[in-house]
């Protein structure tokens, strides 16, 4: 099996993966927060992990990936309110979008989609373990960690306590022993709300993904292969995650901690104050979901990726160019007899040594091209070299398929051959008249 190699932020450099357990990935990957349409923002993690995801199977392993949707918050409250609706109602008509959108951008759907409603029984559980050990502590109903009780926080992010608490504000009568200290229930008058020995609530959001990881996993003892998101998750989410798992099951959750950067609009970030976000909604209808998922891998995915009519109009125009090759190499293969399942991919190397070192997409992508290149060649060749253009199309098909990159088959049967083979002679004879007829029909049919 190849080596693969992944930039853990974990100690800030480039590893060697090596799985918990042999054969076995597992990859959590925190989602998003339902409560409205969801921005381009949102799909950078469900592209880059579907493709790490992707590698991984590919390369032999047996892969069990989890992304959660995180439908307890005070923003599900708030929006539910303004459109007079339930929570519920709310969070699963986004998550409904949500699904389509990631089947649009090509990703697969996760294996596990928890949800923190599903899984409160064992949050409350959770945390009253952390309050007997010590680790947390009650405080009029409200539930916090003791942040300095763990020795190692800091470790992801670099914000010790030490620093944290010289640059805290003063809180007027906060309740907490330190102002670094992070909430594991919250006390609530509004919204949904559950009955637990510390008064009525509802869990702190740093909590929830620990809980659903250490159940999923719980034959790992709660520890997983890669935890991931966007960078802007890595402190404070995934550094209270780890502190919390440290208390809770003695380790750090995680072996290695994967970030992807963000996406900026025409080179300035995007956010709601400026006013430039961005609905993947909106892209995929304009644009395609294939386009803006090459668009994504085009950029490596630990650097900002910059959205703008310029970059997803290569993407379309590189699209366009995969989607003919490949067509016109899948007609001109079955009309030569050739049975494409018979077809085995050779001469990968390169692909998959840019993919194993820290998914280089951009490098990948540009090993597809050239393939596409060599198809291209392949299939001006009179008379046609069936080795070398069969052997090109696997290659390609398999490079899309790594990649998440879908494009339209088309299958030809035996009448449909015998269609496109008078098409060739009428067009051969210089008959345009009949040619042209038989070329409607064979657009009608999808095939050219």
């Amino acid at each position: 099996m190849r080596k693969v190699y992944l930039y853990s932020s974990l100690g800030n450099q480039l590893q060697e993966f090596v799985p918990v357990v042999p054969g076995k990935v597992s990859i959590y990957v925190c989602g998003p927060t339902v409560y409205n349409d969801p921005h381009i923002g949102n799909f950078r993690p469900v592209i880059v992990f579907d493709a790490w995801r992707r590698l991984f199977k590919r390369l032999g392993y047996e892969v069990t990936f989890v992304s959660n949707y995180t439908d307890v918050d005070d923003k599900i409250i708030n929006r539910a309110k303004e459109l007079g609706i339930s929570e519920k109602e709310l969070t699963e008509s986004v998550i409904a979008e949500f699904r389509r959108l990631t089947d649009e951008v090509g990703s697969l759907q996760p294996d596990i989609t928890p949800k923190p409603t599903e899984y409160m029984e064992q949050m409350i559980s959770y945390i009253d373990d952390l309050v007997k050990n010590g680790s947390a502590y009650e405080a009029e109903g409200d539930v916090y960690f003791r942040t300095n009780s763990d020795e190692q926080y800091g470790e992801l992010s670099g914000n010790t306590v030490a620093k944290l608490v010289s640059g805290a504000r003063i809180e007027v009568n906060s309740q907490k022993e330190s102002p670094v200290d992070f909430a594991l229930w919250k006390k609530t008058e509004e919204g949904i709300k559950w009955n637990t020995p510390f008064g009525v609530g509802r869990p702190g959001w740093h909590t929830e993904c620990c809980v659903m990881i250490s159940s999923i996993f719980h034959n790992n003892g709660g520890y997983i292969d890669i935890h991931g998101g966007g960078f802007d998750l890595k402190f404070p989410h995934h550094e209270n995650e780890i502190a919390q798992s440290r208390a809770h099951n003695h380790n750090g959750l995680a072996k290695y901690w994967l970030h992807n950067g963000f996406i900026n609009i025409d080179d300035e970030k995007m956010s709601k104050s400026l006013g430039n976000v961005v609905l993947a909604k909106d892209v995929v209808k304009e644009y395609g979901g294939m386009p803006f998922r090459l668009m994504v891998l085009n950029t490596h995915y630990r650097a900002p990726l910059t959205f703008s009519a310029e970059t997803i109009a290569e993407a379309q125009k590189t699209y366009m160019k995969i989607q003919t090759a490949y067509k016109q190499a899948e007609v001109a293969l079955q009309l030569a007899d050739v049975d494409l399942s018979s077809l085995v991919p050779n001469n990968q190397d390169k692909f998959f040594e840019e993919l194993c070192n820290d998914l280089n997409t951009p490098n990948a992508i540009a090993e597809l091209l050239a393939e596409l290149k060599r198809l291209n060649q392949a299939l001006r060749t009179n008379p046609l070299d069936k080795e070398t253009l069969g052997e090109s199309f696997a290659n390609v098909k398999d490079y899309l398929n790594v990649l998440g990159i879908r494009v339209k088959k088309t299958p030809l049967n035996e009448e449909n051959k015998a269609l496109y083979r008078e098409y060739q002679a009428a067009k051969k004879a210089k008959d345009f008249e009949r040619s042209d007829v038989i070329r409607a029909k064979l657009i009608e049919k999808g095939i050219l």
